[in-house]
C-alpha cells in the first residue's frame, strides 16, 4: 500500500479518534524541566530511567492495571530518551518492569509466560486459546523474511490470513497468560538477546496487523512495526478482546474489526471498553506535540511503506 494513497491517508486520519484515553492538558502546564524526585537528573515528564514521573505530575497522571505481568528487556544500547518502553513503566508501575541485557529474571516453564517474538514456532494470540494444532504455524503465513532494520521493539509481523482469526470469543474465565516477555532493541540487537540460553524454552506469541504511528523513523521497515509501548497495547488488546470481546460502546479504527460481546449468560465476561488505552497516554501526547511543529508528511517515519 502506498502511504500517500486515500487508505492510508483515512487511518492517518487522528489516529486516537475513539480511544479512551485521560486528558493530557496537565502535561501542557510544564514550560520547563525539573529533577528526578529519585536520580535528581533534568526530565521534562517522567524519568526514563527511574521510570517515574516528576514531582509536579505526581498523583496527576493516569495509572493503568494490566491483567498480566510485563517485563521488559532492554539492550544496553538502546537510548532511554527515544525508547517507548519508559511510558509503560510509568504509566503501570505495578506490572511493568524493565531490565537492561543481560538481566534476565528466571522464569517458569509452565505456559503461562510468553516472549513476543516473531520466530519460526510463535503463535498468534487466539491460538494462546485454541491451541496452535487448530491453525496454520507461524511460519506456513510468513511471506518474506524480516528486512534488515527492523526493531524488535516493534514486534509485528505480517497479516495473518486464516479463517476468523479475531472474529471469535472463548469467553474465559481467565486469561491463558500470566506475563508477557518484550524484547527492546534494535533488530540486530534483538538477535544476540533472543539467543539467549535462558530464553530458548519460552513460548513465542506474534501480533495482528497494526499501523504504527511512531515517528521514530526504521530504516527499511514497513508501517506495521510498532514501538513497544504500541506493541503492548496491541497485544492486551487482542488478549482482551479474544477472552470477552469489545463493548458496543468502544469504537475506533483499531478495534473495528473485532467482535462485539453480546451473550448476556457470560457474566464474568468484561468486554473491552479502553481499559488499556493510558498506556498511549505519553505516546499521544508527544504525536500530536511533534505534530505541531511538523508536517505528518514530511516525516520520514509516516512515508514508509504500508506493506514490505
Amino acid at each position: 500500500m502506498n502511504p500517500k494513497s486515500p487508505e492510508a491517508r483515512c487511518r492517518d486520519d487522528k489516529p486516537f479518534e475513539g480511544l479512551k484515553m485521560s486528558n493530557s492538558d496537565i502535561l501542557d502546564s510544564l514550560n520547563s524541566r525539573s529533577p528526578c524526585p529519585r536520580c535528581g537528573k533534568s526530565r521534562m515528564y517522567f524519568c526514563y530511567t527511574c521510570y517515574i514521573p516528576v514531582s509536579h505530575l505526581e498523583g496527576r497522571i493516569p495509572r493503568c492495571t494490566l491483567p498480566i505481568k510485563v517485563d521488559i528487556i532492554k539492550h544496553k544500547r538502546e537510548i532511554d530518551g527515544k525508547s517507548t518502553s519508559a511510558h509503560a513503566a510509568v504509566l503501570a508501575p505495578g506490572d511493568v518492569n524493565i531490565y537492561t541485557y543481560p538481566e534476565i529474571p528466571e522464569y517458569a516453564l509452565d505456559g503461562r509466560t510468553v516472549l513476543l517474538y516473531p520466530g519460526t514456532e510463535a503463535c498468534s494470540v487466539k491460538e494462546l486459546f485454541t491451541g496452535k494444532s487448530n491453525s496454520n504455524s507461524y511460519i506456513d503465513r510468513v511471506l518474506a523474511q524480516l528486512p534488515s532494520g527492523y526493531n524488535v521493539g516493534t514486534l509485528m509481523t505480517k497479516v495473518f490470513n486464516s479463517d476468523n482469526n479475531i472474529n471469535e470469543i472463548y469467553h474465559t474465565e481467565k486469561f491463558p497468560i500470566d506475563r508477557l516477555i518484550l524484547i527492546d532493541s534494535t533488530w540486530n540487537q534483538s538477535r544476540g538477546i533472543f539467543a539467549d540460553k535462558r530464553l530458548h524454552k519460552i513460548p513465542k506469541i506474534v501480533l495482528q496487523n497494526r499501523i504504527s504511528q511512531f515517528w521514530r523513523h526504521q530504516k527499511g521497515s514497513p508501517r506495521w512495526y510498532l514501538s513497544t509501548v504500541e506493541a503492548l497495547h496491541q497485544l492486551l488488546l487482542e488478549l482482551h478482546i479474544c477472552a470477552w470481546g469489545r463493548s458496543k460502546h468502544y469504537e475506533n479504527e483499531l478495534a473495528k474489526h473485532y467482535p462485539i460481546h453480546k451473550e448476556e449468560n457470560h457474566t464474568f465476561c468484561k468486554p473491552y471498553d479502553g481499559q488499556y488505552d493510558n498506556l498511549l497516554y505519553f505516546f499521544k501526547y508527544m504525536y500530536e506535540k511533534l505534530h505541531t511543529l511538523y508536517k505528518h508528511d514530511d516525516l520520514l517515519a509516516y512515508k514508509r511503506p504500508m506493506e514490505v
